[in-house]
């Protein structure tokens, strides 16, 4: 029986930032189970054009369903990765819903928010372990120009407005591994490491 309460580890960032290779690395450090976000969004796909009324709805639900049932059952957490639009007020409400889903339960919520130069995120949108985790990414071209679109069209990085709060942190990862911004989440939020599943 779990009696600590659930933590809920955000990592934003724009596409092809490292969220989820960090995600990954902080998994294997902490033992909290990674939730990319195209584990929703591959999935509705499957059956819907992206940005259809429909496609949305499945990928709201089944994150929302996924947290309330971490966040419910004997799991200490979870890592969960999100393309955040800061300019969009609508954005900025879903992650304070799935936040809540936590904070409902006494649990915490801590923000990793990571930013690299274009250059380096669309040298990373072609890594091996990204076309691997996200099949409708294989595209090349098609995955390099919507990059570039949702780059010119939203606010991705914060611009340093969440910089005083303690349960923030901005990484430049351009030229950091993603090993050691792991390890500089565990540091700053003290995640136990004694979570590791044997």
């Amino acid at each position: 029986m779990k009696t600590d309460p659930p933590i809920l580890v955000f990592i934003v960032g724009p596409p092809a930032v490292g969220k989820m290779t960090v995600g990954h690395e902080l998994a294997q450090l902490t033992g909290l189970k990674l939730f990319h976000n195209h584990h929703t969004i591959d999935l509705a796909l499957r059956f819907f054009a992206y940005g259809t009324p429909p496609y949305s709805r499945l990928v709201g639900e089944f994150r929302r369903r996924i947290l309330e049932e971490v966040a419910a059952s004997d799991l200490p957490g979870l890592i969960f990765t999100y393309v955040w639009a800061f300019d969009h007020a609508s954005d900025a409400a879903t992650v304070e819903e799935y936040a809540t889903i936590f904070r409902a339960r006494g649990g915490s919520v801590v923000f990793v928010e990571l930013a690299a130069t274009q250059q380096e995120r669309l040298r990373r949108n072609e890594t091996e372990f990204r076309l691997a985790e996200k099949p409708f990414k294989r595209n090349l071209e098609m995955s390099r120009s919507q990059l570039l679109e949702i780059d010119a069209k939203y606010q991705l990085n914060s611009a340093g407005e969440y910089a005083e709060r303690a349960d923030y942190l901005r990484i430049d990862n351009t030229e950091v591994p993603a090993a050691d911004v792991a390890e500089l989440v565990v540091a700053r939020f003290g995640l136990p490491r004694s979570l590791v599943a044997s």
